[in-house]
C-alpha cells in the first residue's frame, strides 16, 4: 500500500503537480486538494468588492463567468456581485441584466433580507424579479 502511495506522489512531483493546488495540464488540471481556479477567482472578486476595489473585483468576477467549469452557484454569486457593482456605479441597465442572469439560472433565487433592503439594488432586484415571474 505505501509503495503505491509513494509511486503516486512521485508521479505527481515529476508531472509538475503539487498537492495543495491543481495540475496544469492545459485541460483544466486535476484538482487534488484546495480550491480550483474558478473558486479562487470568485473569492478574490468578493474580497475586492468588500474592500471597495470594484475594477479588480469586476475583472475577477467576469473571469468566473467566462470559465466553462463555473458551477451554477458560482455563476449566481458572480452575477450577484456584478449586479451590486453595476447598481452602485449607476449602471442600472447592467445591474438589471446581471439580476436577470441569476434568475435564468435559478428562478427561485432571492436576495437575503439585508441585501434586498439595500436602497440602491434592492428595488432594482425586486422589479426584475416581478417582471421575470410574469
Amino acid at each position: 500500500m505505501s509503495r503505491w502511495l509513494m509511486v503516486g506522489l512521485s508521479t505527481l512531483l515529476f508531472t509538475g503537480c503539487n498537492v495543495v493546488s491543481t495540475c496544469d495540464d492545459a485541460g483544466g488540471g486535476i484538482r487534488l486538494f484546495g480550491k480550483d481556479q474558478v473558486e479562487q477567482k470568485l473569492e478574490i472578486g468578493v474580497k475586492e468588492y468588500e474592500e471597495g476595489n470594484y475594477v479588480s473585483s469586476t475583472n475577477a468576477l467576469v473571469d468566473v463567468l467566462a470559465a466553462k467549469t463555473a458551477s451554477r452557484a458560482q455563476r449566481i454569486r458572480a452575477n450577484k456581485y456584478l449586479a451590486f457593482i453595476s447598481c452602485i456605479s449607476a449602471h442600472e441597465k447592467s445591474c438589471r441584466e446581471y439580476f436577470k442572469n441569476i434568475l435564468e439560472i435559478n428562478p427561485d433565487f432571492n436576495l437575503s433580507a439585508a441585501e434586498s433592503g439595500h436602497p440602491i439594488w434592492g428595488p432594482v432586484f425586486k422589479n426584475v424579479k416581478e417582471k421575470f415571474d410574469k
